[in-house]
């Protein structure tokens, strides 16, 4: 079996190229390589890409450097696959709001040029959405005591309705993708998963302000810096690690099934802003200083996946619950200090 993974250099398929290179599959990974989010991060931001490629390549994978904006690329590549995972994306509502354009083009003509190489060989294709799509209309749902924001009627499922409240570019090209995705289903009969997922985490993140706020947190905990956080630190997610998220693309390709799921952690790996400082403050051995600034447009305060559906379809659950993603994600920072 063979799996074209777009965006194989970035967090997600990075640990999506380990997950099906270990199951034996040949893995041809497409990345551009790009810079652009890593340069707002202070980081190195060639030698993370340099670090990521080096990644990928030893795990046996064979990268091609090509834009998923580019039809002729994703067709090319996908040629005798059997199944594509798209995970490029251009992830941040700040980063969005910055350049539309190019949050468009990532998002929505990414996602529609790698539609059309599925179709072109017929073959299953599975995206990646977020739980921003919902909009911040929840946060009008909500609760709060010392430490989170709540929300007592539980998780959100995909009935839920969405795009609600004030919405971002990044709002826009996300739900475009859905659309998209669904329309390949219904014209085509093509079997599309959709995958609204929620904030993830692990190994090989190079997290920033602007996204990746679990691994930018243990970057700064790691190397006692200060963390920023916008708004009061109650924010709250079931943040899911990137092996269970890698599991869910393999338990979607063994289904036949097509569809649209929101995927988190579950009530089990709920933890707000606040809470995930204190864990990492226990595990480094010394205090975090926290600065408070505005909350950011558009952000969601509160998120937890009902993760029904895709338990009863695809037989997918969390697995790795905070406790030990977070150790781990420590520890690999601490290999990778000198670069961060």
């Amino acid at each position: 079996m063979k799996v074209l993974v777009i965006g194989a250099c970035g967090f997600l398929g990075s640990h999506v190229c380990e997950h099906f290179t270990k199951l034996g599959w040949k893995v041809v990974g497409m990345d551009n390589m790009t810079t652009y989010e890593l340069d707002k991060t202070g980081m190195d931001s060639y030698k993370i890409r340099e670090y990521m490629a080096n990644a990928v390549i030893d795990m046996g994978v064979d990268l091609q450097v090509e834009d998923v904006t580019s039809l002729s690329s994703v067709t090319r590549l996908a040629g005798g696959c059997d199944y594509i995972i798209n995970c490029a994306a251009q992830p941040a509502m700040t980063l969005a709001w910055k350049d539309p354009v190019n949050d468009f083009k990532v998002n929505a003509l990414g996602t529609l040029n790698s539609l059309e190489a599925a179709r072109t060989y017929q073959i299953p294709i599975a995206l990646c959405s977020t739980i921003h799509v919902y909009g911040p209309a929840l946060n009008l749902d909500l609760v709060k005591n010392d430490t989170r924001y709540n929300r007592p009627e539980g998780g959100i499922s995909e009935a839920h309705e969405d795009m609600k409240g004030d919405i971002t570019p990044l709002h826009a090209s996300k739900k475009t993708l859905e659309i998209y995705g669904r329309a390949y289903i219904d014209t085509y009969n093509m079997q599309v998963g959709i995958f609204r997922l929620s904030g993830m985490y692990g190994p090989r993140q190079f997290g920033g302000t602007d996204h990746g706020w679990v691994a930018n947190f243990a970057i700064k905990a790691v190397k006692g810096r200060k963390i920023t956080i916008f708004g009061d630190g109650r924010q709250t997610r079931d943040i899911l690690y990137a092996t269970d998220a890698a599991r869910l693309f393999e338990k979607f390709f063994m289904s036949d099934r097509s569809g649209l799921y929101t995927i988190g952690g579950g009530k089990a790996c709920t933890m707000s802003l606040t809470e995930c400082i204190d864990i990492l403050g226990t595990l480094v051995g010394h205090r975090i200083h926290v600065e408070y600034q505005e909350a950011r447009f558009g952000d969601l305060k509160w998120f937890v996946s009902a993760n029904t559906r895709v338990a009863c379809q695809l037989g997918w659950k969390p697995e790795v619950l905070p406790g030990e993603g977070l150790c781990n994600i420590v520890e690999w920072v601490e290999s990778v200090k000198e670069m961060v």
